[in-house]
């Protein structure tokens, strides 16, 4: 069946949701997203900046762009984030569950309790809890598509950063229990960003660079709208074919 309407890809009339949303791949995918026509809230823990891209999307777009200073390992703050998009938009239909974080340490004796419980408050704990949320709205009403940010490093983890891959291969595990929770009305899908823009040698990806902000732009516009309507619980790497052994 030839479909109709408004082009596959155009965010028009949406509401999208971005974590870690002022800085990086959150600030990327969320300018890419009103540039397809949506209105976007930018979530970080920083106000401040949050604000500063709010107003550089709102001029370069003229879509809504709303900031909120959200710390996504805390739950109340989670409530509150879910509580403004309705209370401002009435609505959300995309969620981007990108906040992380990734502390360096020095050996894994040294790793803390502190550490190791906000490493994984950041980037599963808070991750569950927006999605449970939004996802029960969105199944109420409209409907919609949460992705989550993890990382190709949870499918072949290392010393250097276990604690985050760890919680990573948690978000990752979610996304799949959640593909089924509320079917069809809303899905969920896995982005697996490889290196970007690190230090890293190019001679690792077969794509002789290191990933940028920009190049999962598209992928997430794609998962936000109409065109991935039956791509579900799809698990993406994004490494330039550097995970290409697995």
């Amino acid at each position: 069946m030839t479909r109709t309407g408004p082009p596959l890809l155009d965010l028009s009339g949406k509401v999208a949701v971005v974590t870690g949303g002022s800085r990086g791949i959150g600030r990327a995918v969320a300018t890419g997203f009103a540039a397809a026509g949506a209105d976007v809230v930018i979530a970080s823990r920083k106000l401040d900046n949050c604000v500063a891209v709010a107003t550089q999307i709102e001029e370069a777009t003229s879509r809504r762009a709303l900031p909120v200073e959200t710390n996504v390992s805390r739950w109340g703050d989670c409530d509150r984030l879910v509580d403004m998009v309705y209370r401002e938009f009435g609505a959300c239909h995309v969620l981007v569950n990108n906040a992380g974080m990734s502390p360096l340490y020095p050996d894994l004796a040294s790793v803390t309790e502190a550490l190791y419980d906000k490493t994984h408050a950041v980037n599963a704990k808070g991750p569950f809890r927006l999605a449970a949320l939004f996802g029960t709205r969105m199944n109420a009403g409209a409907g919609g598509s949460i992705i989550n940010v993890s990382t190709a490093g949870s499918l072949r983890p290392d010393v250097g950063d276990l604690p985050y891959a760890m919680a990573k291969a948690a978000l990752n595990a979610m996304t799949i229990g959640l593909a089924g929770a509320w079917a069809p009305r809303v899905r969920v899908n896995l982005v697996l960003p490889g290196a970007f823009d690190t230090d890293i040698t190019k001679a690792w990806n077969p794509m002789g660079r290191i990933g940028q902000p920009e190049d999962l732009v598209a992928l997430c516009v794609f998962l936000a709208s109409e065109a991935s309507g039956y791509i579900n619980g799809a698990q993406i790497l994004a490494d330039g074919g550097a995970y290409r052994s697995l």
